[in-house]
């Protein structure tokens, strides 16, 4: 798809992008699949497909030790893993069985194999509500065949999308979690829960802490496209500056500036302590690095241009080793922008606009109708942007209880999360040095205090839940015989 970070009327929103840790780790787990209904919801269709999970139970006490439930999103769920450090970090504190499900649909969990993309029938059962009862029957298969794991608390673990889904596994299945970590996860970005140009505010603002030049670089590098897009002789010009794998026609320049807006989202959304390899391989402090470039906003078009390309290499090309950039990549191919781009044309409507006053962006208004236009063009089908507040509730959620809401400061998405405790039981933590779920990453010695403060807590908390929970299985336990 036409990537754009920034959910606008006119083009598709990027992934959330879920998971966390250093460069991707290689951790000790067996791969297992299992047999799971295509349909939870209706009789008719009574198919099945395998859906993978991993498992880890090094460190597991096997008299009831707690499981630690990973809700997989969007993408391959080994890369996810391999970038989780912080479940691997504690599992052996807490003697944690660790379990990381595969979202439906994504990865090698395909309902209908190759097929599965090919026919609007097929992606029939792609919904948050399908992937949860995914989750819920799987834990269930667990307790039934793994022997100690019959009074095992689970507890749901995820960032971003995953976080999303771990929230709302607590939610719907209260029988089944006991408690939910949902890290940088974006729950009231639906509908008008939320301003819409709130994230773009987040982004710029994580840019102007580096400089106002910064930030007014990249706002004014806008109209320097513009000016230089409508003669051959510019875009041949802008392709060679770019060091582009592929000349610019004057029907990409739209492709290219969203791509330009990916890449300084993205660069909010790692803007990590250290070294890092997550959604490219980046300097610590990224963007730090990349104001480095831009500190003259007054330069002519093409020498401010010249500038933002040697800004937007360090993301890119950070190792000196990529020979031309491509303008519809921006991250990880372990992420499926294709399956995720089909969530948003269906469920997932997150307004976002721009006014470039407020936000270093070219103004865009949110138009729902356009959006849906382009879902129908592209898909066949239209949105329900109410749904997801109907289903999930939106911000009256104060009847749940057991679940944390991280958010990083940095972080753009942490617009949509919630950064205020509702009550003793779901609590916000805010981590002012965060970036996009930053306390599920491994610890790191470059970790800011916030940070740690964040897991520390985190993990009293799930004590606290598994301790209610033995407790309360106990007393069930002796109830049931006399």
């Amino acid at each position: 798809m036409a990537m754009a970070a920034l959910i606008s009327a006119s083009a598709p929103p990027s992934s959330l992008r879920g998971g966390g840790g250093r460069s991707a780790q290689q951790f000790d787990y067996k791969t297992r699949y299992f047999d799971q209904k295509i349909d939870h919801f209706g009789f008719v269709e009574d198919s099945t497909f395998k859906q993978r999970y991993l498992i880890a139970d090094k460190y597991w006490n096997k008299d009831g030790g707690p499981i630690l439930f990973y809700t997989g999103n969007e993408g391959d769920i080994a890369w996810f893993c391999n970038n989780t450090g912080f479940m691997w970090d504690i599992s052996k504190e807490l003697g944690a069985m660790l379990v990381f499900a595969e979202h439906r649909y994504y990865g090698k969990s395909l309902p209908f194999g190759k097929k599965t993309f090919s026919n609007l029938k097929y992606l029939n059962y792609f919904t948050s509500e399908q992937a949860l009862a995914d989750f819920a029957v799987l834990i269930r298969n667990l307790k039934d065949t793994i022997s100690g794991a019959q009074n095992s608390p689970v507890i749901a673990i995820g960032g971003s999308y995953g976080g999303m889904l771990a929230a709302w596994f607590r939610m719907k299945y209260p029988n089944i979690v006991v408690g939910a970590l949902a890290a940088s996860a974006p729950i009231w970005l639906f509908e008008d829960l939320t301003p819409c140009e709130a994230f773009s505010n987040i982004v710029t603002n994580d840019f102007l802490k580096n400089g106002k030049s910064c930030a007014e670089s990249i706002r004014r590098s806008w109209d320097a496209i513009n000016n230089l897009s409508s003669k051959a002789e510019d875009l041949q010009f802008l392709s060679s500056i770019f060091h582009l794998c592929s000349p610019l026609q004057a029907s990409d320049v739209v492709i290219f500036k969203s791509w330009l807006v990916n890449t300084w989202v993205n660069l909010a959304m790692v803007d990590y302590p250290y070294e890092a390899n997550f959604l490219q391989p980046l300097p610590a402090w990224p963007i730090k690095v990349v104001c480095n470039f831009l500190r003259d906003p007054l330069l002519p078009a093409k020498s401010l241009l010249q500038n933002i390309y040697q800004a937007v290499n360090v993301y890119y090309n950070y190792t000196g080793k990529v020979a031309c950039l491509n303008i519809s990549e921006s991250s990880t191919s372990n992420l499926d922008d294709q399956g995720w781009y089909y969530q948003t044309c269906t469920e997932m409507v997150m307004p976002s606009c721009t006014n470039g006053v407020n936000d270093m962006f070219e103004p865009m208004a949110w138009d729902l109708q356009v959006f849906s236009d382009n879902c129908k063009k592209d898909w066949g089908l239209r949105p329900r942007p109410h749904w997801m507040t109907t289903v999930y509730g939106g911000k009256n959620i104060s009847s749940h209880s057991n679940i944390i809401f991280s958010n990083g400061g940095l972080d753009p998405w942490s617009s949509g999360g919630v950064t205020k405790s509702i009550s003793d039981t779901l609590v916000a933590i805010f981590i002012p040095e965060g970036a996009h779920h930053l306390d599920l990453r491994s610890s790191n010695k470059h970790d800011p205090p916030s940070v740690r403060k964040a897991r520390a807590l985190e993990v009293q908390y799930f004590k606290k839940w598994i301790k209610a929970a033995k407790t309360e299985s106990g007393e069930m336990y002796n109830s049931s015989n006399h």
